[in-house]
C-alpha cells in the first residue's frame, strides 16, 4: 500500500508539474521552496546537541506553536530546534516569529522516500513533533526508521478526517505504529485516533495549546500602525470577517451593505481577511463590484484609507494584530461545509465572535464556547437565507453593547479557564526528550574505535 501511495503521489506531481513550472515563472505559492520540497536543504551541521524537528502545516499551526516552542526551549535548552511548514504563508510566519528560536526554518519535503530521507540524513533529528495530526505516510515511517522519536502534539482529528482514513484502515494502522506518543486536544480526538489503530496507551489528552497564547500579543506596534492608517475609531465600529472562504465574502459584503444602510448613527466599517492569499485578487474584484468605498492593505498609504468603508487585509500574518480593533469578529470557513477556522485568536483579544453552522474542525472548542455563552453560532441556513441572517446578527450586536461585552468577557474567560495544555504537553514529552538527550550525549562521546 505504501508503494501505491507513493505511485499516486508521483502521478499527481507529474499532473501538476506544468502548474509548478508556470508558478515558478510567476513566483507564486506552489513553487515556493520547490527545491527544499525535493529534499535539498542548506547543510545543517550536526554538532553535539540533539535536534528536535517541529512540523507545522500553515499559519494556524505555526501560531499555535508559539507557546510550545517557548516552553521547549525553556525546559530543554540542551536541544537544537528546527521547524518545517507546508505552506508559503506558514513559512513566512515561521521565519518571522521563530527567527531567534529555530536554527533552521524550511519547507516540508514532498512525501517520497528519497526526499524525506535526504532531509533526515541532513538534519538527523532525535525527536520529530508533528502539530495537529498531519499524517504523511513516508515521513512518519522514515522518521521512525531513522531512529527518531515521533510524537503528535496538539493533535486533532475530525469525524470527516476519521471517515476518510477509514477507507484505508490497514495502511493507517501501519503508519500509526510508528507514532511513539499522540497528545490530542480533546477526548473525541483521542477516541478517533485510537479507532484508526494506534494503541490506546500511546494516547493522552492534553488540551489545545492555542489556549496558551499570550494575551498581550493581541496589541502591538502593528496594531497601532493599522489603527492610525485606516483611522479606526469607536465612531465607526469595525466588523472583522476573518479567514473567509468563497463564497462567504460575497454574502458578508451584501450583509454589510444592509447593515450600513440601516444604521442611523455611527455606521460600521468592514475589514475582510481572506483565508488564502491566492484569493486576494478574487476578493478585491468582489469588493470593487459592490460600489462601496474601499481600500487595501497592500497599496501605498493614501487619504482614502481613512474613509474607506471596506478594508481588504491582503497581507500575511497581520490578522492577529487587527482583532483588538474590532467591534465584532466573524470567523470564516463556517458558512460552508469547510469546517470553520479557529475562534481562539479573537477570543484572546476579548471580542464578541460570530460563526456559521459548520465548525466541525473545532468541535470541542465551539461546544465549550457555546456552553459558556461566549459565541454566537448561526443555525444551518439555505444560501438564500445567509445574507439576511448575517445582517440581522451584526445589527443586533452593534446596537446591544451589553450583549457584546458579555460575549467578549465570556470568551476571554473560556480562554483563561482552558490554559495549561502546553505545560501538560511538556510533562508528557519529558521522558522521551530526556532519554533522547542522554542517548545522543552517549553516542557523541563514544571513544574513538581507532
Amino acid at each position: 500500500m505504501f508503494f501505491l501511495y507513493s505511485l499516486l503521489l508521483t502521478i499527481s506531481f507529474l499532473f501538476l508539474l506544468p502548474r509548478f513550472l508556470l508558478d515558478a515563472w510567476r513566483k507564486g505559492k506552489y513553487a515556493a521552496g520547490f527545491w527544499q520540497r525535493l529534499g535539498s536543504l542548506p547543510e545543517f551541521p550536526r554538532g553535539e546537541k540533539p535536534v528536535i524537528w517541529l512540523h507545522c502545516v500553515s499559519v494556524g499551526e505555526t501560531n499555535a506553536a508559539r507557546p510550545l516552542v517557548n516552553k521547549i526551549l525553556e525546559n530543554f535548552p540542551e536541544y537544537r530546534l528546527v521547524i518545517s511548514t507546508t505552506t508559503r504563508t506558514g513559512q513566512n510566519l515561521a521565519r518571522e516569529i521563530f527567527a531567534d528560536s529555530a536554527e533552521l526554518v524550511f519547507y516540508m519535503p514532498f512525501d517520497w522516500k528519497f526526499s524525506v530521507r535526504r532531509v533526515l540524513r541532513n538534519i538527523k533529528p532525535d525527536v520529530v513533533l508533528i502539530m495537529e495530526t498531519e499524517l504523511w505516510f513516508n515521513f512518519i515511517r522514515e522518521s521512525k526508521e531513522s531512529g527518531a522519536i515521533v510524537v503528535i502534539v496538539n493533535g486533532r482529528l475530525s469525524e470527516n478526517s476519521l471517515n476518510r482514513y477509514l477507507w484505508i484502515p490497514k495502511t493507517i494502522r501501519c503508519v500509526l505504529q510508528n507514532i511513539d506518543l499522540a497528545l490530542m486536544q480533546g477526548q473525541k480526538d483521542a477516541q478517533r485516533i485510537v479507532r484508526l489503530g494506534i494503541r490506546a496507551d500511546k494516547v493522552n489528552v492534553t488540551g489545545n495549546v492555542k489556549f496558551d497564547q499570550n494575551f498581550d500579543e493581541t496589541k502591538n506596534g502593528l496594531t497601532e500602525n493599522l489603527q492610525r492608517r485606516f483611522a479606526i475609531t469607536k465612531d465607526a465600529p469595525l466588523i472583522v470577517a476573518s479567514s473567509t472562504h468563497a463564497p462567504e465574502e460575497q454574502w458578508i459584503l451584501q450583509a454589510f451593505k444592509k447593515v450600513y444602510k440601516s444604521s442611523t448613527e455611527n455606521p460600521p466599517r468592514l475589514l475582510i481577511a481572506p483565508r488564502h492569499p491566492e484569493r486576494f485578487a478574487e476578493v478585491e474584484k468582489l469588493v470593487k463590484e459592490t460600489g462601496i468605498d474601499w481600500a487595501k492593505r497592500s497599496e501605498t498609504e493614501s487619504s482614502r484609507d481613512r474613509s474607506a468603508k471596506v478594508i481588504l487585509l491582503d497581507s500575511i500574518g497581520e490578522l492577529r494584530a487587527i482583532y483588538s480593533l474590532a467591534k465584532i469578529v466573524f470567523v470564516g470557513g463556517s458558512l460552508i461545509p469547510h469546517g470553520g477556522q479557529s475562534i481562539l485568536e479573537p477570543a484572546i483579544a476579548e471580542k464578541p465572535i460570530v460563526t456559521g453552522f459548520y465548525t466541525m474542525n473545532f468541535e470541542a472548542a465551539t461546544k465549550e464556547f457555546l456552553n459558556q455563552n461566549a459565541l454566537i453560532q448561526l443555525p444551518k441556513l439555505a444560501e438564500t437565507e445567509v445574507v439576511e441572517k448575517l445582517a440581522e446578527t451584526f445589527s443586533q450586536l452593534l446596537q446591544n453593547q451589553e450583549a457584546r461585552q458579555t460575549l467578549a468577557k465570556n470568551a476571554l474567560a473560556v480562554m483563561r479557564k482552558n490554559r495549561g495544555a502546553t505545560e501538560k504537553t511538556i510533562e508528557q514529552l519529558k521522558p522521551f526528550l530526556q532519554n533522547s538527550s542522554t542517548k545522543t550525549f552517549s553516542q557523541n562521546n563514544q571513544p574513538d574505535a581507532s
